[in-house]
């Protein structure tokens, strides 16, 4: 039988707690890298390294949409910090595309605005929105922009 005693004093309590709270911080990022590497699909096509305006209209050909040569909009926004009314459906819909939009509250993002040539029946007035946050997409939709108009996922149906 082996026994084994030690005195406890306040340096080695010190250096438990740091120890503990290493190992903590170690499996937060542990578990973040898992979580951005399987957020980097959305229906299998690729939302990361969207950098130019050649990848993000590869990203929405690849979705089935054929788009403007240049986005007819660009433009600066901030993820708001609480989704509400209209807000509150706009994130269900990007939920039920794959998107985790919420996780970039309060973040800067830049919203792109493409003419989609290719939707059926309507010539006119579609356009294609992309959020990217760095170069990662992180929302997007269809839209009509009729008073009457609509909105819809962005994987073509």
């Amino acid at each position: 039988m082996f026994i084994f005693t030690t005195k406890f004093d306040r340096k080695k309590a010190v250096a438990i707690v740091i120890a503990l709270a290493a190992i903590l911080i170690g499996i937060i990022l542990i578990a973040g890298a898992i979580h951005r590497s399987n957020a980097q699909t959305v229906d299998g096509i690729s939302v990361v390294n969207i950098k130019t305006n050649e990848d993000r209209i590869a990203y929405l050909n690849a979705l089935g949409w054929e788009v403007s040569s240049e986005p007819i909009e660009e433009q600066d926004i901030v993820i708001p910090k609480e989704f509400d009314g209209v807000y509150a459906d706009y994130i269900k819909l990007q939920n039920e595309q794959g998107f985790t939009i919420a996780d970039y509250c309060g973040m800067e993002a830049k919203r792109y605005t493409y003419q989609v040539l290719n939707y059926p029946d309507k010539p006119d007035g579609i356009v294609a929105d992309i959020i990217v946050y760095r170069s990662t997409v992180i929302a997007g939709d269809i839209q009509s922009v009729a008073l009457d108009g609509f909105m819809e996922a962005l994987k073509k149906r």
